[in-house]
């Protein structure tokens, strides 16, 4: 494998934050790229970039991406997307990405993109999810002559605005047994809610294939109940804006008491996951612009069962283990709490009970020996 991952250190603590085994929930194949990669398949297309140094490409991502907005830090897609549009171009692709998830210390990866979004050289939607699935068992195969060990499975998204909620929901279903383990929306949330997807949910719950959804990262709390109700979402994609539906009531000496919405309540007590990731929605503006002001904390305090996720990490310039550690400096979490992230985020996975404490038991593991 040609990856390689900065490693982070628990602040405090000595434990190498990168060497812990993790699971990732909310990571988007196209917001992945390694920004050489980029230059080499937009040079094999034709297609022209900003730049064709890795470095200032890669910056040139991360600063376009800082504009507060999700209309505008989804515009950076285009060119991610521009060169995803081959069969060798999503192998490579789908192939790096894992290696570079092993390399993060990843044991479980669920890799979520849009098949339609990939169709202009003329393959066809099964055509795509064979070539990533292809790049991904490479990936994995290469994980494990280098000696890591990884699991991962696709997330096929349908783009809410795009009006082919139900072809995807019928392709996810179709591609079962090859590589896919659940469904997901994505796109522009305001003015797109779950419910213009109904019958793409109805379909899906038909055939019992897990769902997860965008919300709560653009829109308000609307999205989420949207979700919740018309996507019958076992997950919700970011979700951040869940913490409008908690409210204070009172303060003293001993803390700060809070009451619960019925949409909140609804989400902890069920223990419906939040696939948070706070660098992106920092970058968005989803929910402040400070990490201190993200209610991360607030809904991990609460007993949410929040995991923490990159989105993407090409336009975040992140990795798993840089968030754990942000996240670690900023609130003063230890070894534990990074342990009940990663329980958390392998309790939601979209994988059988079996495999789920197969998963635990490997994090159990990891982190008593760290």
């Amino acid at each position: 494998m040609n990856s390689a991952a900065e490693t982070y250190i628990l602040p405090g603590g000595g434990a190498s934050i990168t060497a812990l085994p993790k699971i990732s929930l909310h990571d988007h194949l196209d917001g992945g790229l390694r920004p050489q990669t980029i230059i080499d398949l937009a040079e094999e297309i034709g297609f022209e970039l900003p730049t064709t140094d890795a470095t200032e490409l890669a910056a040139w991502f991360e600063s376009q991406s800082n504009s507060g907005s999700l209309v505008e830090y989804l515009k950076t897609f285009d060119v991610t997307i521009a060169v995803m549009q081959t069969r060798g171009g999503l192998f490579r692709v789908a192939r790096e990405f894992v290696h570079d998830l092993a390399a993060d210390g990843v044991i479980y990866g669920e890799v979520r993109w849009a098949p339609e979004q990939h169709l202009t050289d003329g393959l066809s939607l099964d055509e795509v999810v064979e070539a990533v699935q292809e790049g991904l068992e490479q990936g994995v195969v290469d994980a494990a002559e280098s000696g890591h060990t990884i699991r991962v499975g696709q997330l096929v998204s349908a783009m809410r605005h795009a009006d082919r909620g139900l072809e995807i929901a019928q392709l996810a279903v179709r591609q079962r047994d090859n590589g896919v383990v659940g469904f997901d929306i994505a796109g522009a949330e305001a003015g797109f809610p779950a419910s213009k997807l109904a019958d793409a949910f109805d379909y899906l719950a038909q055939n019992f294939l897990p769902v997860t959804v965008h919300a709560g990262e653009a829109d308000s709390l609307d999205s989420i109940k949207s979700a919740l109700f018309d996507g019958r979402a076992l997950r919700i994609g970011h979700g951040v804006r869940i913490a409008e539906d908690i409210s204070t009531t009172s303060e003293d000496d001993e803390g700060v008491y809070v009451e619960l919405g019925r949409v909140a309540e609804w989400i902890k007590d069920r223990q419906i996951a939040l696939e948070l990731s706070p660098s992106s929605n920092l970058q968005t503006n989803a929910w402040g612009t400070e990490l201190a002001d993200h209610p991360f904390d607030v809904l991990y305090q609460l007993g949410f069962r929040v995991t923490v996720n990159v989105d993407n990490r090409l336009m975040s310039n992140t990795s798993l283990s840089k968030e754990l550690f942000l996240l670690a400096e900023e609130f003063g979490y230890t070894l534990d709490d990074l342990a009940q992230f990663q329980l958390n985020a392998a309790a939601a996975s979209f994988l059988s009970l079996d495999d789920r404490d197969d998963l635990i038991e490997q994090i159990l593991t990891g982190f008593e020996q760290a």
